[in-house]
């Protein structure tokens, strides 16, 4: 029986999830398969991949042989390496140990590759999100000095059309002192209601007689 290691598809529409499995080349891709050996999550970066090392290295010694996509995801893990390493072994070409420790060495550099592509990441990521902070800053500065300046502009407005409304209502003031004034001259040339001569005299010569009447009662 021809085994392939390969790919299964799970999750959701456009959010795939795979299964790495070792099936027979005959089944269909999602069908059944003899052993899940792992999972491969694109969705993430960089992608999340879990191999069980030992299984699919087995799976290589009996000849399983893996899909591209497969075989990158193994290659990225350590399996490829083991595999050829095992082979070193088997021909005598280099003792267990030593073929454990070039594995460790490899895994380890592969991890520190994989840290430092991480806080690259997160340094870029931090960039950005101080980048987009700083435009949003700008954005909000221009925002507020152009309302400030509309603002400005409105009471500016307000100030000339009350200074207009003022020199409007100027023209009727004037309009109505002369109307003052001449209230005032027509008091000042107005009689003063002084007795006039005339009637003092009238009543000096009405006491008169009555002064002779009496003159005249005294001498009879």
């Amino acid at each position: 029986m021809s085994v392939k290691i390969r790919l299964q598809r799970h999750g959701k529409k456009g959010k795939p999830f795979y299964w790495v499995v070792a099936a027979d080349a005959r089944s269909k891709r999602d069908g059944k398969y003899l052993e899940k050996i792992g999972t491969y999550n694109p969705n993430t970066n960089p992608a999340t991949i879990d191999i069980n090392l030992e299984s699919a290295v087995q799976w290589l010694h009996n000849g399983a042989q893996p899909t591209d996509t497969a075989r990158a995801i193994l290659s990225y893990k350590g399996a490829l390496l083991k595999h050829h390493l095992d082979g070193g072994v088997r021909k005598g070409a280099l003792t267990q140990e030593q073929a454990d420790a070039k594995l460790a060495a490899w895994l380890e550099a592969k991890a520190g590759k994989v840290d430092a592509k991480k806080d690259g990441l997160s340094k870029a990521q931090a960039d950005a999100k101080a980048k987009a902070l700083k435009a949003e800053k700008a954005a909000n500065e221009k925002r507020m000095a152009a309302a400030a300046e509309a603002e400005a502009a409105t009471e500016e407005v307000a100030a000339e059309e009350t200074a207009e409304e003022v020199v409007a209502e100027a023209p009727v003031a004037e309009a109505e002192a002369p109307a003052v004034e001449e209230t005032v001259a027509e008091v000042e040339e107005a009689p003063v209601a002084d007795p006039s001569a005339s009637e003092l005299a009238e009543q000096t010569t009405e006491e008169v007689p009555a002064a002779e009447e009496t003159s005249e009662e005294a001498e009879a």
